[in-house]
């Protein structure tokens, strides 16, 4: 009985293999036609002739499809690859048609059909466990993919694909082989051993215009970029995160990034500054989808890290209309131009064409700072997110997103100098579109696109009862004020993409817009007493930029090597306004209700108990007409960019860029980079070169009179803006480009399918660096004012550091573990302060100096354990952030409260934030395949930063530091896939 049914199954099997077989050989035939039909579809196409055996063909079929946007000379090639024939050109349009010799002729002759597709058979050797493969890799069209990579998943050997596709490899029998190439979805196949393998890759949809930031080479991919790159999948990397913001969740993603929550620093505390390496905000540049970003309007003034940089607004670009982020850590101004010194940060958006995304985001943080778990909260934060994408045309999709934000005021310890300490309250709404049009077969048409509105509110010092700024009558009690603002961001890029006698092109235009309107609340104006409003517009700034492009590429192939060359010419416009505010916000009122003026006796000043009553709203006074700009300027840019491979092991990379500005004059920069492939494990890469940033307009026009908190006591300052006449007098010459000298070495290692490696050292040289000075006595000016301040080509400076990544893996049946570490160890020395003959400690004193150091954290190191259970993820994240000091307002006592010892002085002055460890825990699970619920805490154990005493710039227990002084943030978050 046994034995019957193992025959029954043995029959079974055999029938439904050969079934199986049938129904998949009818399904393939379909797609077939005989090949004498294709030679005479291509004969009448192209007007030649094919000559053959009349009994050569007989049976003979192949697969029409790939044909047919093929030249003569692609469909020959293809031809001989795909048959076991020989195609001879005679001339005068002649093709004769024979056998390959060394092949079984008989079997070609007979009656048997063949059908001549991702197979064929030729002789292959192998012994025992080795087997000899051979192939072509192809893509969807049948074009053949030259430096397609196919790898052994197990012993991590492989090779490439010639110039022509093909390749041929030595492999272990029965493993796995992964086949990739760049736009092209991977396989993973077992390679026969007997058999020619054709292997198709599709042009996936999301993949077809993958651009690796700093290489312009499309054959590129990006473990073989000659320079370090970060990748961020946003959808993967959000399951391991609570933020909301790409600022904060770069910070803790990117160990070299590191952005700052400020309070009490105006416009600082509404647009957060954000570093790469501790270099400029405005040293980094910002792409989406490969083409420049405008920077924010506002400058970063007082004690906020990035002080006297324009930086780009994140923020301002939602997380669920990003697909991933790419960011190049390495100079790159001789391929991008301005503000490339520390690197490149490309933002590419969504392009799904299928689906609707819903997010949604419900947090608060713990309130208290002295208990690990909260007994009150504040902050509460909601967000939701809406993604959808359509297909539109053929082969064309249209991606829309919607962002809705909105996150309270947290209150945290402050100083005698403020009431209210803690992170300005937001909130947020963005729309975002990408879109990409197929018009013909090689050109498409693509539109990007964005706005965002933000309504921010920030505390400002406050205003004591007893004082010359307060109005008993108003605010008996002293008053708070909110400088709160109302901050437009919008940005549209469209351009088409061809190809031209196998030239890439594509042209290009971008257009910036970002507008930054203060109104100020809960405030008054002293010189209008018990007359005064209680709110005021004080006026702004507005930042316009139009970039145009024009770019051509093209990858040449020759007999032992390729090479890609791309150039380009590039036209900006850049348009920056200070706007004034009402009456109000600004002015100064006399006795007799009149405008204060440089002819006004001091004796019709108001005062209280003695003190003149300063004018202009508290908290940030107004613009005036007097301070009012309207700047524009130009510049024209061109850059040859190339890429040599020498050989598989061994590339070459250069770029050269010049660029004219209207308003400074030319420059001049170039790049070397170069990769050499030590093994299939181990790379080798390195870098040099020169870069530049071209001061901004803010920082060449802006001009702002301002109260400055020096300690506790107000001072009214006035920034002079660089042209001014007055900055000549104090010996400060004209801004001027700030150049760079920056160097790169490193290595990556794949030491198994699971485990990667990458570290990077760098060095950069910045000569010329634009800094905001110290105050200068300015009594004697007759202007009203005690201060003033400066833009000004200060310091040079050199950073050196080592990034680190490792990436480990292990799958089991059910589960998955990996470990993520990374981190950036950094060193920033002032080299020289250019005070000229200007006093040192007032141009650029040790508390500044010490603000510019702290832009750049010793240190900063991720830990990340990541465990999935079937549909059950967590993640457990450590953060170390190193010590960081800064300078307070007891250096600018008089010495005599220190013993006279200016050493004792600066000891006194100096907060010294010590090294802490944040822990944050995330859950995850998808119920099914639409709903995923995720919940955790940031920060989960509330580790604050150490306390200081009452002399900080920020008016709280905490100057603003890497880590934040937020503590724990508790959220939950719903995602939906429909």
């Amino acid at each position: 009985m046994v034995r019957k049914l193992v025959f029954i199954k043995l029959i079974l099997i055999v029938f439904v293999t050969f079934t199986f077989q049938t129904t998949s050989a009818q399904e393939h035939e379909k797609n077939t036609i005989p090949l004498a039909r294709l030679l005479d579809e291509i004969s009448n196409k192209y007007k030649i002739f094919f000559t053959y055996n009349a009994n050569l063909l007989n049976n003979k079929y192949i697969q029409e499809k790939g044909f047919a946007n093929l030249t003569l000379k692609e469909s020959i090639s293809l031809l001989k690859k795909l048959t076991p024939f020989l195609f001879d050109d005679l001339g005068n349009n002649y093709y004769v048609i024979y056998t390959k010799k060394g092949l079984d002729e008989n079997k070609f002759l007979s009656k048997v059909k063949t059908i001549y597709s991702n197979d064929f058979f030729v002789d292959s050797t192998f012994n025992r466990n080795n087997v000899i493969v051979r192939g072509i890799v192809l893509s969807s069209d049948n074009m053949p993919l030259s430096g397609a990579t196919l790898q052994e998943k197990e012993s991590l050997g492989g090779t490439t694909t010639n110039l022509d596709g093909t390749f041929e490899f030595e492999i272990q029998k029965e493993n796995n082989i992964e086949i990739s190439f760049l736009g092209h979805n991977s396989k993973t196949l077992k390679l026969k051993p007997g058999l020619f393998n054709t292997i198709i890759l599709l042009a996936g949809q999301e993949l077809k215009e993958v651009q690796v930031v700093g290489s312009r080479n499309k054959n590129r991919v990006a473990n073989d970029t000659p320079v370090a790159i970060d990748f961020i999948d946003i959808e993967i990397t959000s399951t391991k995160s609570s933020q909301i913001e790409i600022n904060q969740f770069l910070q803790y993603a990117i160990p070299s990034f590191n952005a700052t929550k400020q309070s009490g620093a105006d416009g600082a505390d509404h647009i957060d500054p954000a570093t790469i390496r501790g270099l400029g905000p405005d040293q980094t540049l910002v792409l989406i989808n490969g083409k420049r970003r405008h920077q924010a309007s506002l400058i970063n003034l007082y004690g906020t890290r990035g002080r006297g940089n324009s930086g780009t607004d994140l923020n301002a670009i939602p997380i669920s209309a990003i697909k991933r982020i790419e960011l190049l850590r390495d100079g790159a101004s001789a391929q991008y131009g301005s503000d490339a010194i520390a690197g490149v940060l490309n933002i590419v958006l969504n392009d799904t064409d299928n689906e609707l995304n819903v997010t949604s985001t419900l947090g608060f943080n713990n309130a208290d700072s002295n208990a690990t778990f909260p007994n009150r909260v504040d902050g509460f934060t909601y967000k939701l997110g809406l993604n959808y994408g359509t297909k539109i045309s053929k082969g064309g999709f249209i991606n829309f997103t919607a962002e809705a934000l909105s996150a309270d005021n947290t209150i945290r310890p402050a100083t005698a100098a403020r009431e209210k300490f803690g992170q300005a309250a937001v909130k947020n709404v963005s729309i975002f579109v990408n879109s990409e049009i197929t018009i013909y077969r090689n050109t498409k048409v693509y539109f990007n696109g964005g706005f965002n509105y933000k309504d921010t509110e920030a505390f400002a010092f406050t205003r004591n009862l007893d004082s010359e700024r307060n109005v008993l009558d108003i605010y008996p009690k002293g008053f708070n004020p909110l400088i709160t603002s109302n901050i437009l961001d919008n940005s549209v890029s469209f351009g088409m993409l061809t190809s031209f006698k196998e030239w890439n092109v594509d042209v290009s235009n971008t257009f910036g817009r970002n507008n930054f309107h203060y109104f100020i609340q809960n405030t008054l104006n002293a010189t209008l007493e018990e007359n005064s409003p209680t709110e005021f517009d004080a006026g702004g700034h507005q930042l316009i930029q139009n970039t145009t492009n024009i770019d051509f590429s093209k990858y040449f192939l020759a007999k032992t090597y390729g090479f890609n060359i791309a150039l380009g010419l590039e036209y900006r416009l850049d348009k920056y306004k200070i706007f004034s505010g009402e009456e109000g916000s600004y002015a100064s009122y006399d006795i007799n209700g009149d405008l204060v003026s440089s002819q006004t006796p001091l004796s019709e000043y108001k005062r209280y108990n003695g003190e003149i009553r300063p004018g202009g709203s508290q908290g940030f006074p107004g613009y005036s007409p007097e301070n009012e700009v309207d700047r524009n300027r130009s510049n024209s840019g061109v850059y040859l960019d190339t890429e040599i491979d020498f050989s598989k092991k061994f590339m070459i990379g250069a770029a050269l860029r010049y660029e004219y500005y209207s308003d400074f004059g030319s420059t001049l920069n170039y790049k070397f980079a170069s990769r050499y492939k030590i093994t299939q494990k181990f790379n080798l890469r390195g870098s040099f070169s020169t870069g530049f940033r071209a001061p901004s307009l803010a920082q060449s026009y802006y001009n702002l009179t301002f109260t400055n908190f020096i300690g506790n006591t107000p001072s009214e300052s006035l920034l002079i803006a660089n042209n001014s006449p007055i900055a000549r007098r104090f010996d400060i010459d004209r801004l001027t480009e700030e150049k760079a000298v920056n160097y790169s070495l490193g290595f990556t290692a794949k030491l198994s399918p699971t485990f990667n490696v990458t570290i990077d050292g760098y060095y950069v040289f910045i000569e010329d660096r634009i800094i905001l000075s110290g105050n200068f006595d300015a009594s004697n000016l007759g202007l009203g004012i005690d201060n003033v301040q400066f833009f000004a080509n200060g310091v040079d400076t050199e950073t050196t550091g080592v990034d680190l990544v490792l990436n480990w893996k292990r799958k089991m049946k059910n589960s998955e573990l990996s470990l993520d570490v990374s981190g950036n160890i950094n060193h920033m020395i002032i080299t020289d302060i250019k005070n000229k003959m200007l006093d040192k400690e007032t141009f650029f004193g040790e508390r500044d100096q010490q603000f510019l150091l702290a832009s750049a954290p010793k240190s900063k190191f991720n830990l990340g354990v990541n465990y999935q259970y079937k549909k059950l993820k967590t993640s457990l994240n450590f953060t170390r952030f190193s010590e960081i000091k800064l300078i307070d307002w007891q250096i600018a006592q008089d010495v005599s409260n220190f013993n006279n010892s200016e050493t004792e002085r600066l000891k006194s002055a100096t907060d010294i934030y010590k090294p802490k460890i944040t822990t944050d825990l995330h859950f995850s699970y998808q119920l099914n395949n639409t709903i995923n619920v995720q919940l955790g805490a940031n920060n989960l154990l509330n580790i604050y930063p150490t306390k200081q005493n009452t002399f900080t710039d920020s008016g709280g227990l905490w100057d603003a530091t890497q880590m934040g002084t937020n503590g724990s943030f508790y959220y939950t978050k719903l995602n939906l896939k429909l």
